[in-house]
C-alpha cells in the first residue's frame, strides 16, 4: 500500500532523513519508533506532502506521490492526524469534523461518516456544539482522529496520538485505534510509547538520527534486548 525507498529530506541545509525505506501493507498497523529528534515527524511530513523529499521515492497504491501537493495525497486516501492535533479551537466539534470531509466522495457521505465517528466517540455526539478549545486534551484527540476518519482514509497516519495525555486517556485512545484497525483500515503510527505501540502493531521500524536502525515484527522488536534497554529501560 505505502512503499518508501531511500527517502532523504531535511530543512534548509540540515539533512534529517537518510535513506529511509519502509512499507505498510493493506490492513496492517505499522509503528515508527524513536526518541525526540529521530526524524519521525519529518518522515510523516514528507510522506504527506508537507515537506519536500531531497531524494528517494514514495508510492501509495502504486501511484508516485513523491513531492506531490498535499491535497493530491489526501484525495488518494492517505490522511494524517498531526502531532498536537491542530484543531480549530474556536469552532465546534461538528464544524471541525465537517472540515475533515475534504474530498467530493467524503462530502457525499457526510452523514454516514458522522454516524460512524459518533459510534466510535459517543462523547463527541454529546458535545457536538461545543467549541473544541474548551474540551480536555483527550477529547480533542478524539476530535482529531474523527476528523481524519471523516476523509474516508485508506491509510490513516497518526503522529504521536498519546502526547500530553494521562495514562488513562492514552489507554482509551489506543483502545479506539485498535477498534478502527478491526475495520480493516491500514494505520501508520508514530509513537514514543514503544511498548504500547508495539502491543497492537504488526510490524515496526526504529529511527535513530534519521536512519532506520532496526525493523521487524512487533514480537521481534519487543523481545529485542537492545531495544528494550534503549526504550523500555529493561
Amino acid at each position: 500500500m505505502l512503499k518508501i525507498d531511500n527517502l532523504e529530506a531535511g530543512y534548509g541545509q540540515i539533512q534529517v532523513l537518510r535513506n529511509v525505506s519502509l512499507q505498510v501493507n493493506k490492513g496492517e498497523i505499522v509503528s515508527i519508533l524513536g526518541a525526540n529528534g529521530a526524524g519521525k515527524s519529518t518522515t510523516l511530513r514528507t510522506i504527506s506532502g508537507l515537506n519536500k523529499a531531497w531524494n528517494g521515492s514514495v508510492k501509495f497504491n502504486d501511484v508516485s506521490i513523491t513531492n506531490t501537493p498535499a491535497d493530491f495525497i489526501v484525495r488518494q486516501g492517505l490522511i494524517q492526524v498531526p502531532e498536537g492535533r491542530q484543531l480549530f479551537s474556536e469552532m465546534t466539534v461538528l464544524e471541525n469534523l465537517e472540515l475533515g470531509a475534504f474530498t467530493k466522495k467524503a462530502r457525499k457521505n457526510l452523514d454516514k461518516n458522522l454516524d460512524y465517528c459518533f459510534g466510535l466517540f459517543p462523547i463527541l455526539k454529546e458535545r457536538i456544539k461545543q467549541e473544541v478549545g474548551t474540551m480536555s486534551g483527550g477529547q480533542q484527540q478524539m476530535v482529531a482522529i474523527a476528523r481524519g476518519l471523516m476523509s474516508e482514509p485508506k491509510l490513516l497516519v497518526l503522529d504521536e496520538p498519546s502526547i500530553g495525555l494521562s495514562p488513562l486517556l492514552t489507554e482509551q485512545v489506543f483502545s479506539i485505534i485498535k477498534e478502527i484497525r478491526e475495520t480493516g483500515l491500514s494505520i501508520l503510527l508514530v509513537e514514543q510509547n514503544v511498548e504500547q505501540a508495539l502491543s497492537f502493531s504488526d510490524r515496526g521500524y526504529v529511527l535513530e538520527n534519521g536512519s532506520i536502525v532496526m525493523e521487524g515484527t512487533a514480537d521481534e522488536l519487543l523481545n529485542n534486548e537492545e531495544l528494550r534497554k534503549a526504550y523500555l529501560g529493561m
